[in-house]
């Protein structure tokens, strides 16, 4: 495979927006706890985990290895999929902490399953197609 500087900077970028987001749910969970009145929610305090092993860490491996784009569509998919899950998580926090459920939050992580999988199937359908004119 040919690395392309390109490559290599979009995903480092890519890394750096996820770590931007894993410390923003970070905080927002730290301070949302401090301030719970002593009820806690495993939910909001792991939020931040979603954008690290979905966002940071393939990312930077990416960044580090010879991998190519595998197309914007793919990597808007994707993000799109982290968001989704981590706002899901975040939202089930603040409701496990007021002491409510809600049976809508099934929408977060099937959402956030599809969009994953939208991101997989656009990477394939690009890479097959790579090479093609249209």
């Amino acid at each position: 495979m040919i690395l392309y500087i390109s490559d290599r900077k979009i995903w480092e970028k890519q890394a750096v927006k996820q770590l931007g987001w894993v410390l923003f749910f970070g905080l927002l969970g730290a301070v949302y706890e401090r301030f719970s009145h002593e009820v806690y929610s495993y939910y909001m305090i792991y939020g931040f985990a979603v954008p690290l092993v979905l966002g940071v860490l393939p990312y930077s491996v990416m960044a580090l290895g010879e991998h190519r784009l595998p197309g914007e569509m793919a990597l808007r998919f994707w993000n799109c999929g982290i968001i989704t899950l981590t706002l899901g998580c975040i939202f089930r926090g603040v409701l496990d902490i007021y002491g409510t459920t809600n049976r809508l939050l099934i929408v977060y992580p099937t959402a956030g399953a599809l969009l994953l999988a939208a991101g997989i199937g656009c990477a394939i359908a690009y890479e097959k197609n790579r090479g093609r004119e249209i």
